[in-house]
């Protein structure tokens, strides 16, 4: 059995789905089961033959990790040991997802799994820890960083960027930070392949879809995909803006990209080029008028 921790967030969701389309045994849990307790993780685990952990919960309040960092690091380094902990006491594999803010971004190249690892801020020092407890908890672990995720299920840029294209005639969008857009769905499949792999291949490993964009082109993209299916009825200037004309408070990296070679011949998966994914999301969006406007 599969036991996937946070089950109803965006990626969470998804993943539920693609289990369940795969045949594969699951049990979800969210916060009906406090990760941060050893005692709740154990009451749950008992009398059941899991075989794979898949944490997907995390803390992912970027700008408000600065002033809750203990929260924060609780939910995204304590509570991803003591599941790493758990695994290795019943001798279950963890999979267990990480971002793109272990990095600085102060790069030029897509980063490789086994570059420094130098998170700028609150959020991603929590995370950097959280791969160093799971990894030094669990031997049969996979670490699966990715970035820039959207989806149906939970909020993101794509609906951000859709209700300020309605509402507004202008929006600034910052064009200086550069990374690759990934659609949950294909992250929730990229999952599943290493679930159902025939010989697991363990370490830390990178999973976005492929290509390399900014935030400003990324929205003109939506702005495109959406006039062109009917989403949008009316166009929306889209200005480019630097870094420094939209502070925020925690440090976002201006270079996330990530390299997925090693993700690839580990497991061969067939990754998708993030315009592609984005133009089947906002295709779903157009089709689907009874799911109402999930991004108003």
């Amino acid at each position: 059995m599969i036991w996937l921790v946070g089950n109803k967030g965006m990626l969470g969701t998804e993943l539920s789905m693609a289990l369940a389309a795969a045949g594969l045994e699951f049990s979800g849990t969210d916060r009906d089961v406090d990760i941060l307790d050893p005692r709740a993780i154990g009451a749950f685990a008992a009398g059941k033959r899991i075989e794979w952990i898949v944490n997907c919960a995390a803390y992912t309040a970027v700008d408000r990790a600065e002033d809750e960092a203990e929260l924060c690091r609780a939910v995204n380094a304590d509570g991803p040991e003591n599941l790493a902990r758990a695994a290795s006491a019943s001798g279950a594999k963890i999979l267990h997802v990480s971002t793109d803010y272990v990095f600085d971004g102060s790069g030029k190249e897509p980063y490789r799994e086994d570059d420094l690892v130098s998170p700028a801020g609150v959020y991603g020092r929590s995370k950097a820890e959280g791969e160093e407890r799971v990894a030094s908890s669990c031997p049969e672990r996979v670490i699966l960083r990715s970035a820039w995720l959207y989806g149906r299920h939970g909020p993101n840029f794509v609906y951000t960027m859709l209700k300020l294209m309605e509402a507004k005639e202008r929006i600034g969008v910052v064009a200086d930070q550069a990374g690759t857009p990934t659609y949950a769905r294909d992250l929730a499949a990229a999952i599943v392949a290493i679930l159902r792999a025939p010989r697991t291949v363990y370490g830390t490993f990178h999973y976005t879809d492929l290509g390399e964009t900014n935030w400003h082109a990324f929205a003109l993209a939506i702005r495109r995909l959406g006039r062109e299916s009917g989403i949008l009825e009316r166009d929306c200037l889209v200005e480019p803006l630097t870094t420094a004309q939209y502070p925020s408070k925690a440090k976002r990296p201006a270079y996330s990209v990530l390299c997925k070679d090693k993700i690839v011949a580990a497991y061969g998966l067939e990754i998708p080029a993030w315009e592609e994914s984005l133009s089947a999301f906002i295709g779903e969006l157009a089709r689907a008028p009874a799911a109402g406007r999930p991004w108003a």
